[in-house]
């Protein structure tokens, strides 16, 4: 039998341990934030239902699903296409509601609504949930795009009160302040953009207009402009458009603008409103340095209904790092109508990728193993499995050479791993109790008791 050389799916990817270390500083750190600021966590499956994902994304959400086919025989009992079914996207649906009836979770935000309805009994509200856990889309695979990656997500459902935007917005600022990332944090709110909608004389045509726009920064304003056209927005509102599409300056210059096209929009007004309270809150906390009123931010997910933010890192090209908003409605759907909230997520691999490009992890971090014991035979690996246990108990990470190799094969294994210290228990260490204790940084050694050892390295 022919050997296969062995592959990953493209926009996966494999992580060996110096990573996984470095991956796991980042879901600690997120983790920890979210968990004082009062968020509890939770878990929900790899894969649901079809139903409960398709049609909750827009139509090119829908497209990036990744989906499940049936166990068994699922081309059995097929039923032919309906009569006057030619086109390509008619047929695919007509086959893929009878082979496939799971797919993988595009997001955590709409399994969640599934889960507060499911358990809707169980919940205290306001429910304050977070979720670390991986996503699958069909998406093309590219620099900080991939086909499966973490979010970490952090919602709470079940109020209305614009005090949980700020709370999120702290907790965004917490979150890099401690990863050592600067950012801008970019607010908007749909009520704005329904409002620009009805200026421009297109209120049917929301959703394509923020489909479009939040293609703004990838694609430049005239590809915006095509799409948009495309998508049968008129000439005459496309050019009304064009103003608000290049808007700059101070917020408050953004928001008398703004107040002006929204003299006959009261859900424009209404967007402002809220805009401004959660502005006003951020000042107060002393973080208005950090954050920007972007009028052009539209986040082309179809759920949201109120306040959107999006997080970039200020020193990396790359898209958003983080992002989220308000959504009023997102349980009506699975049968719970009037449970608003609101949440954004963490992209664990794209902060990853710019922490990696800045140098900003940790040093302490390399290594997960802090001390390695040198084995010299039979009689010496009897004496350190003791001491070594002790280590182990206290929490120190330790381990052992397996073998009585070479001196220098056992160094190289530690310098090749980083483990900063090792210790040395020959036949002279035994007798005196006194241990050689090396430093593999700066090639120190020092003979000293196994108590003192472990006080130094606690």
């Amino acid at each position: 039998m022919s050997s296969q050389k062995p592959t990953i799916p493209k926009g996966t990817r494999d992580f060996p341990p110096t990573e996984m270390v470095r991956r796991n500083y980042i879901f600690d750190t997120i983790r920890n934030v979210f968990q004082v600021f009062g968020y509890q966590p939770i878990e929900t499956p790899a894969m649901e239902n079809l139903s409960t994902l398709m049609g909750k994304y827009g139509d090119e959400g829908d497209k990036l699903l990744f989906k499940i086919l049936n166990s068994g025989n699922y081309l059995d009992g097929i039923p032919d296409a309906e009569s006057g079914m030619r086109d390509a996207g008619s047929r695919l649906q007509h086959l893929t509601k009878h082979i496939a009836e799971k797919g993988l979770r595009y997001d955590l935000t709409v399994p969640f609504a599934r889960f507060v309805v499911q358990h809707q009994n169980e919940l205290i509200f306001p429910f304050k949930r977070y979720q670390i856990q991986p996503v699958w889309r069909a998406d093309r695979p590219q620099k900080g795009r991939y086909r499966e990656f973490f979010q970490c997500d952090v919602d709470v459902i079940g109020s209305n009160s614009l005090l949980y935007e700020v709370e999120l917005a702290q907790i965004a600022d917490a979150i890099f302040s401690k990863l050592g990332i600067r950012v801008m944090i970019h607010i908007n709110n749909r009520k704005v953009l329904a409002g620009i909608a009805e200026a421009i004389g297109a209120p049917d045509k929301l959703t394509d207009i923020t489909v479009a726009m939040d293609k703004l920064d990838k694609t430049g304003i005239d590809k915006v402009n095509d799409e948009l056209i495309q998508r049968g927005i008129t000439y005459e509102s496309v050019e009304k458009l064009q103003p608000i599409l290049t808007l700059e300056g101070k917020i408050k210059d953004k928001f008398k603008t703004l107040t002006g096209l929204f003299k006959d929009s009261e859900i424009g007004r209404k967007g402002l409103e809220e805009m401004h309270t959660v502005l006003q809150f951020l000042k107060d906390l002393g973080l208005n340095n950090k954050f920007d009123f972007d009028i052009t931010l539209a986040r082309g997910l179809s759920y949201y209904t109120g306040t959107i933010m999006e997080v970039k890192a200020l020193d990396v090209p790359m898209g958003s790092i983080c992002g989220g908003g308000r959504y009023d409605d997102l349980t009506g759907i699975f049968g719970l109508p009037g449970m608003s909230g609101v949440g954004i997520s963490f992209g664990a691999d794209r902060i990853y990728d710019v922490m990696n490009e800045l140098t900003l992890f940790p040093q302490t971090i390399q290594a997960s193993t802090r001390v390695l014991f040198i084995n010299f035979g039979t009689e010496e690996e009897k004496y350190c499995l003791t001491l070594l246990a002790n280590l182990r108990q206290a929490g120190i990470p330790s381990e052992i050479y397996p073998d009585a190799a070479k001196i220098k094969k056992q160094m190289e294994y530690a310098n090749r791993k980083n483990i900063p210290f090792v210790i040395l228990v020959g036949k002279n260490e035994i007798e005196t109790s006194l241990l050689t204790f090396k430093d593999m940084r700066s090639g120190e050694q020092k003979s000293i008791s196994f108590d003192e050892i472990k006080n130094l390295l606690s």
